[in-house]
């Protein structure tokens, strides 16, 4: 099964460092990544050239201009960019734990999208983690219950390490708290719905809009949480004023059979599979 993993980043090349080099450090490196770039500038670049110069993995860097939040878009533009049969979706301030992709790739199933969980890291611990460079990917139970007593992170479940089960299947119509930091899906089905849709405008939910479409099309919710957390950065929080009109978008769809986006892959030269 050919896998890749798009990571979508925004001018912030210290959490990028730390997020690839978590990448580096992964149990299985028989995948290839994408740096889904939402228009950031050349320290982000050099960055990429620094790791592409290890070649551990492919890495290719897709770039668009920088007109303001476009998630959707730049998602899309790398999925178009790559002819992987499964598509694994976080962000670049999310770093892996080491069985990340492992997991993924383990629990994929046709028919089926993954969805899984993260664990949030307190600001100052985020500013060590990257003034340091700490290789919390590497790190094991007694390390992150050192860092829970110090409210580094915010909570310990998720680390937990459960095998394929039947409890993974036990909401398969379930979309809320979907997020693309940590998703996957085969790219036929992307395909089948157009990807994201680029409607959505700044920050929120074009996610949520591409599960329920997922759902509309067949495809069921399986969880990967306790198999592939991700280590969450501190960040401000983005801005937030396009969140109503993206909502309003949102609950319009769930009333809806919906399955296509209205502005989404095929403008990439992507047909329907």
């Amino acid at each position: 099964m050919k896998t890749a993993v798009i990571v979508t980043t925004y001018n912030r090349p210290d959490a990028l460092a730390v997020v690839l080099e978590g990448y580096c450090g992964q149990s299985d490196r028989d995948f290839s990544l994408v740096l889904a770039d939402d228009g950031s500038t050349e320290e982000t670049a050099a960055v990429v050239r620094e790791f592409s110069r290890r070649g551990l993995f492919p890495l290719a860097h897709v770039w668009q201009e920088d007109r303001g939040f476009r998630a959707a878009a730049i998602r899309n533009r790398a999925v178009s960019s790559t002819n992987a049969d499964y598509i694994i979706f976080t962000d670049g301030d999310c770093i892996p734990s080491r069985n990340f992709v492992r997991a993924h790739k383990t629990l994929a199933e046709p028919g089926y999208f993954l969805g899984a969980n993260r664990v949030l890291l307190g600001k100052s611990f985020t500013t060590r983690v990257l003034c340091d460079r700490i290789p919390i990917h590497t790190w094991h139970w007694l390390d992150w219950a050192g860092a829970w007593v110090r409210r580094d992170v915010n909570r310990l479940l998720p680390l937990m390490v459960l095998p394929d089960a039947a409890f993974r299947k036990r909401t398969p119509d379930r979309w809320e708290g979907v997020k693309t930091c940590n998703f996957s899906a085969w790219r036929s089905d992307l395909v089948r719905v157009n990807g994201l849709d680029e409607s959505y405008e700044g920050w929120g939910l074009e996610d949520s809009d591409l599960v329920i479409r997922l759902l509309h099309a067949g495809v069921k919710h399986k969880t990967a949480r306790y198999a592939a957390p991700v280590f969450h950065l501190w960040h401000q929080e983005q801005d937030r004023r396009h969140l109503p009109e993206n909502q309003k978008r949102l609950d319009e769809l769930l009333q809806s059979s919906t399955i296509r986006a209205a502005s989404g892959l095929d403008q990439y030269g992507q047909a329907p599979s």
